[in-house]
């Protein structure tokens, strides 16, 4: 199931590939373009902010076990996922446990920047993707990392008596992550607001958004640069791992949900959730449960690699997937 070449075209015309590219092309000629921290973060509170908004606005009253299973599903594939990652890292990269775990948390986990991405794409086809994906991000989120650092307290490193203070620890900092927090709290604020009430911000939360969008990718592609040059060892291991394994988690999780329901630009969104891997979320949390790990090399791995490959082409080639399951 090849992909069309107007999707593909589509997505790597967008002005949001095309900032990252500028990003990672500036990098590699060495430019003295750099973003301060301070710019940053306040580019990643408000594109989470402006996200959970949106989806608040627009969301919908879906029956309470349809909701349910939407949950349930995520949850599933979020261990799944977790695992397979996992098994991966053991076999092919030959890392030892605790890396693999570590690993295994970056690529079940959730890159919210990936999210918002397919939905932009979701969006200029003019399809957007249903408003409850933006809970399902949280849903994703917290099993993942669980599962990770449970896998990596087998080698004792982190566990002991004291493995499962560090759980409920590192569980307690998802949950109040900025990612958690600030889709959630924007959830509830549009959710509560409703359309009529968030029009007072509207002017800049929505229609200031891809702008704001536009120079955070640029950041990224920035960001991504460097990773790439961090790349020693390993190299060709490391790669086909950071886009044969996201890429088999977005076709299951195109599959599945399209056997749960989603329509098909809802179940491409979802794919492309299934098929990120966190370098926000996930090093914070794994830093604190698994502090012997190397997670340098599993945020190379995610940001340096998964993210572009998912950017420029796994995107539109979970839209095609779903398009064909749907036919």
């Amino acid at each position: 199931m090849p992909i069309s070449t107007e999707l593909l075209t589509t997505n790597l015309t967008s002005p949001v590939v095309l900032a990252f590219g500028l990003g990672l092309v500036a990098r590699l000629l060495r430019s003295d373009l750099a973003f301060p921290s301070a710019i940053q973060q306040y580019l990643s509170i408000f594109l989470l902010l402006a996200i959970g908004l949106k989806g608040g606005v627009a969301l919908g009253q879906p029956a309470l076990a349809e909701l349910a299973l939407y949950i349930a599903a995520t949850i599933v594939i979020g261990v799944v996922t977790t695992g397979s990652a996992y098994l991966a890292a053991r076999l092919w990269l030959r890392q030892p446990v605790i890396e693999a775990a570590s690993l295994a948390a970056h690529y079940g986990s959730v890159s919210a920047v990936t999210f918002i991405a397919a939905q932009q794409f979701s969006e200029r086809l003019g399809q957007p993707a249903d408003a409850v994906l933006v809970a399902l991000v949280v849903a994703l989120e917290l099993p993942a990392l669980l599962v990770g650092l449970t896998l990596g307290r087998r080698a004792g490193g982190s566990g002991g008596s004291g493995g499962a203070s560090s759980l409920g620890h590192t569980t307690r900092e998802v949950l109040t992550s900025k990612t958690f927090i600030l889709l959630l709290g924007g959830l509830a604020i549009g959710a509560i607001s409703g359309r009529s009430g968030v029009a007072a911000v509207e002017a800049m939360y929505f229609q200031l958004f891809q702008g704001m969008l536009m120079l955070f990718m640029l950041d990224m592609g920035l960001t991504a640069a460097e990773r790439l040059r961090e790349l020693r060892e390993g190299v060709g291991r490391l790669l086909a791992f950071a886009v044969v394994v996201p890429l088999g988690h977005g076709l299951l999780g195109a599959l599945v949900a399209t056997a749960i329901g989603l329509n098909p630009s809802s179940a491409a969104v979802f794919a492309a959730m299934t098929a990120s891997a966190s370098y926000i979320a996930a090093p914070a949390a794994v830093r604190a449960g698994l502090p012997e790990a190397n997670v340098g090399r599993a945020i190379t791995a995610s940001l340096g690699i998964t993210f572009p490959f998912n950017l420029a082409i796994g995107i539109p080639l979970y839209a095609a997937f779903t398009d064909w399951l749907a036919a």
